[in-house]
């Protein structure tokens, strides 16, 4: 059935670390053919360990890309209603009294912070603090960040009004108004999930005021862009602009995974499991797991892999990997290469959140070649979500796991050995920028259009374990998971 363009069109913006995306979507949650831009980029990285961009560099990213999809969308006269934004989790930037950014907006990455995480452990009790943040005391999180930047940056903190996220900051910038979502504050450590409120004892030990955060926005609130930018877009005028949602829920949600017994597993440049669905926050957050919000109603719980595609690409172009490499793995058997291989190249968060973990590879011989490599580097990927799938279903029996993100997509290979290690089906979902589609879905149903939101989304192949490769996987999983704790988890 042909796409109805006369009605009215959403904008859907996908803000990520390594690209900036870009739509129109109608109000039954289609994409509008030909509208989708893509701008890639690079987060800077520093020997030390910094993982950041420049705070005006990320707003001239964005407004390049809304021309690019506004000029894509001259053929679709449909009056654009509304704008829905995804932005990664977790990162910050602090903006003086005038909105100029006084530091580098820091990503999930970065872990120059890693040494104050000692410091939070020995003041409070991370368990406690755990159940009620939904975070772990990690670099990725503000409280270790913020403290870091106290010691490091005292001039840029003395300087500094607010501590925003990066969609903050570009909301600031776009429409001179400030609030942030729920579904942000939640993922920054310093916010009670229960509550839904800045966490007090976190702010008083941080030195951090009510007022230097963001206001925390109502459900009903949307943004207008200021003069400078209406007279740039014309076309967004009579927009209103929904406050941004974290990439992870949008995800879940584009992808229909918003139920107790539906995961999602997705694999971009890093990677991630999660579980949404309305309700309370578990009594007990298991203690490899993050806890964050949607919404009010809503919550999603799950871990993450700071190594996923990222990791591939750096066995492509360290070990350069024949362009038949996932053909010859799909072709040997599992494990047999006789390697260990810990997937923390660029660090751990779930399960164990150890700060110092690094990448290693045990079983190396003169016979090891780079093939073996790989296929070990990727079965270890498989064996970490495995460790999360554990911790996941002691909240809640998972029936149905949909597959997402461009790694997954790319490869038929890490997907089928994915399944095999978790010896469960995986079905590949059938929707074209997942984030974009959950942003648009979390906003129509703010706006009240008869359509439901959380329906299952279509899937295309059904990834179907092979039993006997999940046995030998769970011997090879044991063997990774010795290692684990001699090397990362026993320092």
């Amino acid at each position: 059935m042909p796409l109805d363009l006369t009605h009215k069109l959403i904008l859907a913006i996908d803000i990520g670390t390594s690209s900036v995306r870009a739509a129109l979507y109608n109000h039954a949650g289609a994409m509008i053919p030909k509208t989708l831009v893509k701008n890639e980029r690079r987060l800077r990285q520093t020997e030390d360990g910094g993982s950041e961009i420049d705070a005006q560099k990320a707003l001239l990213q964005l407004v390049s890309t809304i021309d690019d999809v506004l000029k894509a969308a001259e053929k679709f006269p449909g009056q654009i209603s509304h704008v829905a934004t995804s932005c990664f989790w977790h990162s910050l930037v602090g903006v003086d009294r005038l909105a100029t950014a006084t530091t580098k907006v820091l990503s999930w990455a970065d872990n120059r912070s890693r040494d104050q995480v000692t410091v939070l452990r020995r003041r409070f009790d991370e368990t406690e603090t755990h159940d009620r943040s939904g975070a772990r005391f990690h670099s990725s999180f503000w409280p270790a960040k913020l403290l870091w930047l106290r010691k490091a940056k005292p001039d840029a903190v003395a300087q500094t009004a607010r501590w925003l996220s990066l969609s903050d900051y570009l909301a600031l910038k776009l429409f001179g108004d400030l609030a942030s979502s729920i579904s942000m504050a939640s993922a920054t450590g310093i916010f009670d999930i229960r509550k839904c409120m800045w966490d007090a004892e976190l702010l008083k030990f941080l030195k951090v005021k009510m007022t230097n955060l963001p206001p925390i926005a109502s459900e009903d609130q949307t943004f207008r862009l200021n003069k400078k930018f209406a007279r740039r877009w014309e076309r967004l005028v009579e927009a209103e602009w929904f406050p941004a949602i974290g990439d992870g829920a949008a995800n879940n949600i584009g992808s229909g995974c918003v139920t107790k017994d539906r995961a999602t597993l997705m694999v971009g440049t890093s990677g991630a499991m999660r579980v949404s669905y309305r309700g309370a926050p578990p009594a007990k957050i298991p203690e490899g797991l993050w806890c964050y919000r949607i919404d009010r109603e809503r919550v999603v719980i799950g871990g993450a892999l700071s190594d996923g595609g990222g990791l591939y690409e750096w066995l492509k172009g360290n070990l350069q990997l024949p362009a038949n490499a996932e053909r010859i793995i799909a072709k040997r058997p599992p494990a047999e290469h006789g390697l260990t291989f810990l997937p923390f190249l660029a660090g751990e968060r779930s399960t164990g959140y150890h700060e110092n973990a690094t990448g290693a590879i045990g079983g190396l011989t003169s016979a090891t070649n780079a093939i073996d490599v790989a296929q070990a580097a990727m079965e270890s990927v498989g064996y970490r979500f495995a460790e999360i799938f554990d911790q996941l279903s002691e909240v809640t029996d998972i029936n149905e796991i949909i597959a997402s993100g461009g790694a997954l997509r790319a490869s038929k290979v890490w997907t089928q050995m994915i399944a095999d290690i978790l010896g469960r089906k995986i079905s590949l979902v059938n929707v074209p920028e997942a984030s974009l589609r959950g942003a648009v879905l979390a906003a129509i149903g703010r706006i009240g259009f008869e359509k439901n939101t959380e329906e299952p989304a279509s899937t295309g192949k059904l990834i179907v374990p092979d039993k006997s490769r999940h046995g030998i996987y769970a011997t090879a999983r044991k063997q990774h998971s010795d290692m684990y704790h001699k090397l990362i988890a026993g320092s």
